[in-house]
């Protein structure tokens, strides 16, 4: 991959990586909120809960992209970026675009999810 290419996905992933930690940093500033407030209606309780649930979840789903996004980072320092690591092809440019921390390629990918 060139160094254009190397760089120009670096700025999209250093960019994302930001957005992402400024969400973490606000849904845990809300459920901290959410945590001190006294609840005296069930109602409000389970609603509260539910919300802390599902933003839960999402901070998990948002921690873990973050871990594929700094492996991807380290790659592009290394120049390893864009190879697949199943059978280390080159991941094609549109599938990076779409998910630049993609460590397979489309073909397997689906093999991956299939197996699963």
């Amino acid at each position: 991959m060139q160094e254009s290419e190397l760089n120009y996905f670096k700025a999209i992933l250093v960019s994302r990586k930001e957005q992402i930690t400024k969400n973490i940093t606000g849904v845990n500033s809300e459920l901290d909120q959410l945590n001190s407030l006294e609840l005296n209606d069930e109602g409000d309780y389970a609603s509260a809960n539910h919300n802390s649930v599902v933003e839960s979840a999402i901070v998990e789903q948002q921690k873990q992209e973050l871990r594929e996004i700094d492996i991807a980072l380290v790659k592009i320092s290394s120049h390893e970026y864009g190879i697949c690591e199943m059978c280390e092809d080159d991941i094609g440019f549109q599938r990076l675009k779409v998910k630049p921390h993609a460590i397979y390629c489309i073909d397997c990918r689906e093999i991956v999810e299939k197996s699963r």
